[in-house]
C-alpha cells in the first residue's frame, strides 16, 4: 500500500531530453533550408567544404530557445519535450553559430529575430523551389569601358532582380565583355576591338546554345548591360534574333537592378516628334536620359538636316522603373522608324543620336529588323569632340566608322 501511495503522489516532471537530434528531425530541416545557412545575409551553402569545396555536410543544428537553461537565449519559453521540434531548429554554418551563440542574453540575436530569419528563409526556399522549369533564364553580362569607368559585377545582387517571374537556369552568368581591358571609348580602335569581341563571344555563347534542348541549350536570356550606347544597341541587335530575353535597367537612386512591382502605368509621357523639313539628311535623336539641342545635331550634320526626335518632358537617368516603359518604348520605336522609312526611304542612311538608359539602348537594337531597315549610323558623345558617328548597321552587317575605330 505504500509503495502505491508514493508512486500516485503529485506530477512527475518531463524527463529532460538528450542532445540527439532524430535523423528525421534533421532531414526536415535540411530540406526546408534547402541545404543553406538561414542566418540573414549568409545563405552559404552547407553540403561543401569552402576551402577545398569537397562534397560534406558543414551545416550545424542551432537551436533558437536553447538546449539548457543556461544557454543562449535561455530556455525559459519552451517545454522540454519541444526542445529539439523543427520549429526550435535553425540550419547554420559554423561562423554564424559561434556569433549567434556568443550573444548569451539574446540582446541582438533574440528568439524573435531567429525565428524571423528562419521563416523568412524557409518562405524564400519555397517560393524559388515552386517556379516552373520554363521559368529558366540564363543571366547575361555585357559591359564596357564608358570614358574612365570600367565595370564591376555581383552575380548575387542581379540574381534577385529576377525573382519572383524568373530565376538563374545556371549559378554564373554569360559575360561577353572583355577581361580587365585598358581601352577607352576615345581611344584608337576601341569600338572594332569591342564590336569584334562582342559578336565573338556572342556567338560561342548565347546563339550556338540557343534553342538546343536538355541543360547546355539557352531558351531565356535576362540582360545586365553597361556600356557606351552603340555597344548597347550593337548587343541589341544580335539579340534580336535568337529568341525570348528581358533587358534590365540599372537604377541609380536607390542603387539596385529590380523594377518597380506597379507595372501598369506604361509610359504615357513617350512622344514621337516629326520632322519639320522631310527633305534634309534624316536623323533620329533618342533624348530619354538627357536632352539633345538641334545645335549639337547641325554641328554634325549640317543645318538642312531632318532631325526626328523620341523624348520625354523631363529626360534624365532614372527615367526607366517599369518593364511595362521598356515594352511600350518598343512599340513606339517601331512606329517611329517606320515613319522615317516612309518618308526618307529605305536606302537612305539613318542617322542616330542616343542619349538614352541603357536598357533602352538595348531594346532599340533588338527592333531592328535587319532585312526590312534603312542603313543606320551610330553616333557617341565624347567630351572634347561632341557626338561622332562610331558604327554602321547595314542588313546584318554591323561594322566600326572607319577612323573612329
Amino acid at each position: 500500500m505504500k509503495a502505491h501511495a508514493t508512486a500516485s503522489a503529485g506530477p512527475v516532471a518531463p524527463k529532460k531530453p538528450s542532445r540527439w537530434i532524430p535523423p528525421r528531425i534533421e532531414k526536415l530541416l535540411w530540406a526546408r533550408a534547402a541545404g543553406r545557412c538561414q542566418c540573414a545575409g549568409c545563405n552559404a551553402p552547407l553540403w561543401k567544404s569552402e576551402l577545398n569545396q569537397e562534397s560534406v555536410a558543414v551545416g550545424q543544428n542551432a537551436h533558437i530557445w536553447a538546449f539548457s537553461e543556461d544557454g543562449p537565449r535561455s530556455n525559459d519559453g519552451i517545454r522540454a519535450d519541444e526542445i529539439h521540434h523543427p520549429s526550435n531548429l535553425i540550419l547554420v554554418c559554423y561562423p554564424c553559430h559561434r556569433l549567434i551563440d556568443a550573444d548569451k542574453r539574446g540582446e541582438e540575436f533574440s528568439v524573435d529575430i531567429l525565428r524571423l530569419w528562419k521563416l523568412e528563409h524557409e518562405a524564400r526556399v519555397e517560393r524559388v523551389t515552386g517556379i516552373a522549369s520554363a521559368l529558366k533564364s540564363h543571366v547575361l553580362f555585357y559591359g564596357a569601358n564608358t570614358g574612365a569607368h570600367s565595370v564591376r559585377w555581383s552575380f548575387r545582387e542581379v540574381a534577385n532582380a529576377l525573382f519572383p517571374d524568373r530565376y538563374p537556369a545556371e549559378d554564373r552568368a554569360i559575360e561577353l565583355g572583355l577581361d580587365n581591358s585598358a581601352t577607352r571609348d576615345d581611344g584608337p580602335r576601341f569600338w572594332e576591338l569591342e564590336l569584334t569581341n562582342l559578336r565573338s563571344h556572342f556567338d560561342h555563347q548565347v546563339r550556338a546554345r540557343a534553342g538546343r534542348r536538355g541543360p547546355e541549350g539557352i531558351q531565356h536570356v535576362s540582360v545586365f548591360a553597361l556600356a557606351p550606347q552603340p555597344l548597347l544597341v550593337a548587343l541589341g541587335g544580335l539579340l534580336g534574333d535568337i529568341g525570348p530575353g528581358d533587358v534590365y535597367q540599372l537604377r541609380r537612386e536607390p542603387p539596385g537592378w529590380d523594377f518597380a512591382t506597379d507595372d501598369d502605368s506604361g509610359w504615357p509621357e513617350l512622344a514621337f516628334e516629326e520632322t519639320s523639313d522631310p527633305e534634309g539628311t534624316p536623323a533620329l535623336v533618342v533624348g530619354l536620359s538627357a536632352s539633345v539641342t538641334r545645335d549639337r545635331i547641325d554641328s554634325v550634320l549640317g543645318s538642312d538636316c531632318a532631325v526626328w526626335r523620341l523624348t520625354v518632358p523631363h529626360p534624365h537617368n532614372d527615367v526607366v522603373v517599369r518593364r511595362s516603359q521598356l515594352r511600350a518604348f518598343r512599340q513606339t520605336v517601331r512606329r517611329a522608324l517606320d515613319r522615317v522609312k516612309e518618308v526618307h526611304g529605305q536606302k537612305t542612311q539613318l542617322h542616330i543620336f542616343p542619349a538614352m538608359p541603357v536598357s533602352a539602348a538595348v531594346e532599340l537594337g533588338r527592333v531592328r529588323m535587319p532585312k526590312a531597315e534603312m542603313p543606320w549610323r551610330i553616333y557617341d558623345q565624347l567630351p572634347k569632340h561632341g557626338f561622332v558617328p562610331v558604327i554602321d548597321m547595314l542588313g546584318d552587317e554591323t561594322v566600326a566608322v572607319r577612323g573612329e575605330s
